[in-house]
């Protein structure tokens, strides 16, 4: 499933390619036929992400909410726009791109109450300039679950995926099991601060790099890390491997449903 950075930066691409221009809007597969009568012709007006959510702004209190899940993609590209291959639950077609959408978890035209609604279930997102992290704080600190857990839950912390959860917590040397109610203050907030400096490189850069200059490469002398993920990182899914800092092997365990991976002598659990 894409990680908040990479919903930002498809937002970015939309609002660059399609905004302010009239779209056609079909589904070619059908499922969202009726949504797309409704705005097909509208002029869109803005792309924004929140979390892992894309809200496409036709005006008219009208948002097209789309969620890409595991196997959803937004495809953009040049025009003109060929015949429909696969699938296609939402097409695209303005002066300057089209865009097909496949395999969303969701495909949804909003009315302004449930968009409301979905915003309300999010926690903050680190990528967008609105975010309170005081929010997030107050639900971790109220919290006996594992802080690992925590950051996963898109009602406390919006867009952070499994690798930003792995690398945040091994790079501020928390222990992944650790309440968070036991979690310090001072700790959240630069955790939080760093969330938004990894995640703004992610958007653009287009992958997810964590690991600090000192234990890159070529400071190391180490080979690159090769992994369809892309990017260098410190735990994420490097399981038994030795940890870029101290050599111990990387550790991993699943951690309702997802696979978590730490650094145990890096992270040690609080006694």
């Amino acid at each position: 499933m894409p990680e908040g950075h990479a919903v930002h930066r498809l937002a970015r691409a939309v609002q660059r390619r399609f905004a302010a221009d009239a779209i056609a809007v079909t589904s070619p597969q059908g499922r969202f036929a009726a949504s797309a009568a409704r705005i097909d012709g509208a002029t869109l007006r803005s792309a924004q992400a929140y979390g892992k959510h894309l809200l496409l702004d036709f005006g008219a209190q009208r948002w097209v909410h789309v969620h890409l899940g595991i196997y959803g993609r937004l495809t953009i590209a040049d025009p003109p726009a060929g015949p429909p291959v696969g699938a296609v639950r939402m097409r695209l077609v303005g002066p300057r791109a089209w865009a097909d959408l496949r395999g969303p978890a969701a495909c949804d035209l909003l009315a302004p109450q449930e968009r409301a609604a979905l915003l309300a279930r999010l926690g903050p997102d680190p990528l967008r300039r609105d975010a309170d992290p005081d929010r997030a704080w107050r639900r971790i600190h109220a919290s006996r679950a594992p802080v690992a857990t925590l950051l996963m839950d898109q009602r406390v912390v919006a867009g952070v995926g499994n690798i930003y959860r792995a690398e945040v917590l091994f790079r501020h040397g928390v222990d992944p099991l650790l309440p968070g109610i036991a979690l310090p203050e001072q700790t959240w907030q630069a955790m939080w601060a760093d969330l938004r400096v990894l995640m703004r490189a992610g958007v653009r850069d287009g992958r997810i790099d964590t690991v600090r200059r000192e234990h890159e490469p070529a400071s190391t002398g180490r080979a690159p890390r090769r992994d369809r993920h892309g990017g260098e990182v410190y735990v994420y899914r490097r399981a038994g491997q030795p940890c870029h800092v101290c050599g111990t092997p990387v550790a991993a365990t699943v951690l309702g449903g997802r696979n978590l991976f730490w650094c145990p002598t890096c992270q040690p659990a609080r006694t």
